[in-house]
Order: C-alpha cells, then structure tokens, then sequence
C-alpha cells in the first residue's frame, strides 16, 4: 500500500461533550463494533458499574468522570479509526483544546434531555476557530427528553451552525421504537441492550407502505409527517459544507443502549476527512510528503503506575515515521531515535514498527518533550496552534513532608508537564505556584501527586488575575522586573511571567510600559 492509500485509509477525530453527555460511553460502542472490546461496561449516574475502557486513571474510575484524554485505535471496514476520548469537565478544558489541534473533525455529543449546555459552546467555538468538521449525535433518545425539532434549533441558534438530520427518532422516551435513516430510507427498531451490537434493520422504499403501519403503528404517521418536513426545511445535506465546518449532520440514538451508533460511525467514515496539511512557522505542511514530520499535543506520566513511564502523544502529520529511525527534534536541535513506540487502546499498549499521518503514536520520553514539541526529517520549522493559556485560578504548592521534597519535585514537574496545570517558580525561596483553570485539576494533582510518587502537599491560595508573558526591550523588561519582583516568576521554559493581581493592575502595567509587550497565551513563542 502507497503513502496516498495509507493516508486515506485513516480517519483521526475527538470526541466532545459537555460532561455526563454520554461521550465515554459512545467510545466504548465504537470500540465494541471495531472488535476492539467485547463486552462494554456502562458508565451509568457518575458510578462505573464495569470501569470505562477509556478512562484508566484511578481518579476517573472513582468519579466517573473523564479527566485526561485517551487514545484508542481500531479497524473498521477496512479503515483506520484513531479516536481522542476528551475530557468533558469545563476543569479540563485546556487539554481538550489541545486535542482538537490533533484531529480532523469531531463528533459532539448532546444529551437529549439537557440539549446544549455551557461547555459545549465553548467547546464548539474552538471547532469554529479551526472550521473543523464536526457530527452532531444526539443521545439518551429512549429517555423523555426535549422534542427534536427543538433541539436543532437550539443547535443552530447556539452553536451557530447549520444543521442537517441524518436519522430521526421514533417516539421518544418510554415509548421509543427507534429512528429511521433519511439517507438510506431505512429503520432500525429499538431494543434496549448495553453489551451487544443491534441488527435490526428494516428497509421502507416507500414511507407510505403499509409495512410503516405493521412496524411502528400510531407513530407511522408522526414520522411521514417528520419526515416531509426535514426535506422541506432541511434541504439536502451537502458534503462539502460539512467538510468546510459549516455545516453538521446530526444523529440520534442511544449510546448506552448501543442504538443508533452503528449509522453514526458508518456514515461519519464515509464522509469524514482523512489527515489534512497543516500549519507550521515556515509553510502548510502536506500529510502526502515523502519526508515524516509531526508534533506532541499531550504528555501523561504514569500511564502505567507499576512502571513510573511517561508517555509523549505524536500526532503523525506528514510521511512515515519509523521504529529505530533517527528523527530531528527541532526545539532541542539534536537527533533521536525511538525502539518502542507503540500504538493505543486506552491503557493497553501494542509495539507498532511505522505510522502515517493521521497516527498517534506513544513514545516513552525521558524528559525530552514538552507540549507542542516538532519532530521533522530535518527541517527547521514548528507546529503552530498549540498554545499555553494563562490559567484563571491560582495556588500556591506547600510541601506536607520534608522528608519528600525529591518525590514532590519530581511529580510536581511530570505532572504539570501534562499541561493540566502551569507551574510557575520565584526565587529566593524556590516558591512554587500552580495555575489551573478549574478546582478539581487541584485536586486530581493533589490525588496523584499521593498516590502515584508518595508526595504530601496542600494548596493555598493566591490572588491573582492573569499570567502574562513578556516580550519587549530587554531594558525595559528588566526594570519591570525589579519594580514587580513580588509578582514576577519564570515558567518551566524559564520565559519571565508577570503575575497581575487584578484586571486595573494589569492595564496600568500595559499602559505604563509601552516597550513590553504582555501576552495571555504562550504562542508568542513560536
């Protein structure tokens, strides 16, 4: 198989959702129809039942609550599906948009009954900002939930963005029958089963057959009448617009039931893009070109607890990357070579000998690699849109145990490596503070830092507004710096933060410093 066939045979994609929405849950179904899992266990009132295959952290098995992005790889009619299971909870946003700049579309997930919450707006914004691809599937249809109609045009009003039904529900709630296909003319009939894959399939050439009576009886009627009025007010659904991000094709169906996510992984390999160019500082680069090239949108330590590993995720953007092959990394200027990477299913890993553009790779890091980090066949050039965000709340980290201080330096470093939190250190003193954008990212490093490198530590909090990095006249810089030195640190890649303690304090700064430039996100760097 060619670079092209290899290319077009892998479709790459995240999973988002508000948290609750069933998103988990729908990773689980697509990996039980790729024969990547047998059973699927359910995630059911924030209490997993059987652990969700993708959530392998013990913190996320004793909530129930995705908290680190997981990758799964699986074959399915003859293509290569790798999907990003985000986390959904607004805490862990950051390392979701991060994972958006490693796909090409997206499937976001609404819960039928909530219809579109806070965190999906923002979620979909990131989409916009990057025109990517995105399916809509409407979930928990057999629980009583908003009517459908309305809930495209929530869609369409707050996500702003055109819609177009693929399937339609059946009744809803208790008295749900299942959802009939507009785009094959074709129903699936409903039965509740969580663990095994439905087959039901009937297909109606004619809505108007009598056969529609037989199977669904009082509702055939409601779903002739649905169904003309999708086509009247729905028009077709244009591939292109899709492609371009203007426009989602929506399914309904249920995720914990196994209904309706067959058509929706079907239909979403069909017509979801393969690995596209992308971005870097000197050009786009093309996924088709001879030469490998990719970049590291996520670290994790301790994927595997037993052996302290890290793990740097490789998104594959260009060419062939090989085991035992020297690729260049850019930011470090040297040369480096891999003998195990390997490929993912949620915690189980699998030795893989070369990947394509589309791939996402495991690599075991020693500390080389941060976030945003390129690995190219030589060329100089770093993959953009991948940025650090000042974070909203900040903490400073106390040592509870002396006697630890190595472990806790360590864990501190590893964890916050990950990029679910900022690390930010002043001296004299070695004072350490730690920005998140949420509460509960203290608390899952407070857990880990415990539980996984036997660190004691408590967080006290510090007000502060915004972390900005300084660009500017060096003079002037420096002069700033001993005028704020309360409020000046240095972040891990030793670039010189400022602080501000409230919103004023920052625009005088600005103002008053007309050679510095203050920057909220880190992309000033590239």
């Amino acid at each position: 198989m060619n670079l092209t066939d290899e290319i077009h045979k892998r479709k790459t994609f995240a999973i988002i959702s508000h948290p609750d929405a069933g998103k988990t849950t729908l990773t689980e179904k697509f990996l039980l129809f790729g024969g990547a899992i047998q059973t699927a266990g359910a995630v059911k009132s924030n209490k997993i039942k059987k652990a969700a295959t993708s959530d392998f952290m013990e913190i996320e098995k004793q909530r129930g609550i995705s908290v680190a992005t997981s990758v799964m790889t699986f074959e399915y009619n003859g293509k290569l599906v790798n999907i990003l299971d985000t986390p959904g909870h607004k805490d862990f946003a950051e390392d979701t948009y991060r994972t958006l700049t490693a796909v090409d579309s997206v499937i976001l997930v609404i819960d039928c009954v909530k219809g579109v919450e806070e965190q999906t707006e923002r979620l979909m914004e990131v989409c916009r900002m990057r025109n990517t691809p995105v399916i809509v599937f409407i979930n928990k249809v057999d629980r009583d939930g908003r009517d459908p109609f309305d809930l495209l045009d929530e869609l369409e009003k707050k996500l702003n963005i055109k819609v177009r039904p693929m399937s339609w529900p059946i009744n809803g709630g208790r008295e749900f029958k299942g959802v009939y296909k507009l785009y094959d003319k074709s129903i699936n009939l409903f039965e509740a089963n969580k663990t095994k894959i439905s087959k039901d399939v009937v297909r109606i050439d004619d809505l108007n057959s009598p056969i529609l009576d037989e199977l669904i009886e009082k509702d055939a009627d409601k779903l002739r009448h649905d169904v003309e009025l999708i086509d009247g007010v729905y028009g077709e659904f244009n591939t292109d617009e899709y492609l371009e991000g203007t426009e989602a094709p929506v399914f309904f169906g249920s995720a914990l039931n196994n209904f309706g996510v067959r058509e929706l992984l079907e239909k979403f390999l069909e017509i979801a893009p393969f690995p596209q160019p992308r971005q870097s500082s000197d050009r786009i680069v093309s996924p088709e070109e001879i030469k490998f090239s990719g970049f590291i949108f996520k670290i994790h330590a301790n994927l595997d607890p037993r052996h302290r590993d890290r793990i740097a995720f490789l998104r594959v953007c260009s060419g062939k990357f090989e085991r035992n092959k020297f690729f260049h990394h850019v930011r470090l200027n040297k040369d480096m070579k891999f003998a195990s990477p390997f490929t993912f299913m949620a915690d189980s890993k699998a030795l893989l000998e070369d990947a394509y553009a589309g791939d996402v790779v495991g690599l075991y890091d020693t500390g080389n690699f941060k976030i945003g980090d390129t690995l190219t066949e030589g060329e100089d050039y770093m993959y953009k849109g991948i940025p650090s965000f000042s974070p909203e709340i900040f903490k400073e980290l106390i040592n509870l145990d002396p006697m630890k201080s190595k472990q806790l330096e360590k864990g501190i470093e590893q964890l916050t490596d990950e990029g679910v939190a900022q690390l930010y250190r002043q001296e004299p003193g070695n004072r350490k503070f730690i920005g998140t954008v949420g509460e509960l990212q203290f608390e899952v490093i407070q857990y880990r830092l415990e539980n996984e490198y036997n660190a004691r530590c408590r967080f006290e909090p510090r007000q502060f507004f915004k972390a900005c990095w300084m660009t500017g006249e060096k003079q002037a810089i420096d002069d700033f710096c001993k005028f704020r030195h309360k409020n000046i640190v240095k972040d891990k890649d030793d670039n010189i933060v400022f602080l501000a303690e409230t919103s004023w304090i920052l625009n005088t700064a600005i103002q008053q410093n007309p050679k510095i430039t203050f920057h909220t996100t880190s992309e000033f760097k590239i």
